[in-house]
């Protein structure tokens, strides 16, 4: 089974459209999977709304208090029953065809973790700004330096782990802010598992719901607890 997560908070003005899109998609594009929407703590009908859809192989899974999209994509990773298991944005950011591209990418590779890249190929940052696209890369390169990985884009909300791989990563991980990302990457290096990059571009350039300087800063001061934690485990082993 292929299992297809989808992170969300008040997301009701674009449910119905990602619902008949995807729902649209995955029939056509596999037999056996599932389309898991994990809801943040959602304050408007989101919830509602997937659960009276009415749609095959659609469910939802919810907590009451919002705490983040890392928390969302760790609880949704984990109440998944896919063997391949891809976490995307709610707004389909990266569009639908590099889904089963992605899939076939793990099907024919010993990968145990295949991310998206917006830095492998020309146009992954069409539609960027200059500076917006200068500061993204610069961002991602800190990022990769302080993790001690070598990946040119940790940072992309497009992300395929292995059953095994997933329930190893994410039931030690706590992040649940944005810098979730990067502790997933990390303790899946730690751990030993083989991470491959496939090219994506965003074709959907919806308001972030990031506050780039306050969010950007969090995640800064998260980045020290989250390596002391995840060396802290390594070594513990």
């Amino acid at each position: 089974m292929f299992s297809l997560i989808i992170p969300m908070y008040n997301e009701e003005a674009i449910l119905p459209a990602t619902l008949k899109t995807l729902h649209a998609y995955m029939e056509a594009n596999f037999d056996d999977y599932e389309i898991l929407f994990s809801d943040d703590g959602s304050t408007d009908r989101s919830r509602e709304i997937v659960e009276t859809c009415g749609l095959p192989h659609v469910r939802v899974i919810s907590y009451a208090k919002n705490r983040g999209k890392g928390c969302a994509g760790r609880q949704g990773m984990l109440a998944a029953k896919g063997d391949v298991r891809l976490f995307t944005d709610c707004d389909l950011a990266y569009g639908t065809d590099v889904i089963r591209r992605l899939y076939d990418m793990f099907l024919a590779s010993d990968y145990d973790v295949i991310i998206g890249s917006r830095n492998i190929g020309k146009d992954g940052y069409e539609g960027y700004t200059p500076l917006r696209r200068l500061a993204s890369k610069t961002y991602i390169r800190v990022l990769c330096a302080v993790g001690g990985f070598r990946l040119s884009d940790s940072q992309c909300g497009f992300k395929a782990f292995s059953a095994k791989a997933a329930e190893a990563v994410f039931s030690v991980c706590e992040t649940d802010g944005f810098a979730f990302d990067f502790e997933a990457i990390m303790t899946a290096v730690a751990l030993g598992y083989t991470i491959g990059e496939i090219p994506v571009k965003i074709v959907n350039h919806r308001a972030s719901k990031v506050h780039v300087f306050s969010d950007s800063l969090k995640m800064l001061r998260d980045l020290a607890d989250i390596r002391r934690r995840v060396r802290a485990r390594h070594r513990a082993k």
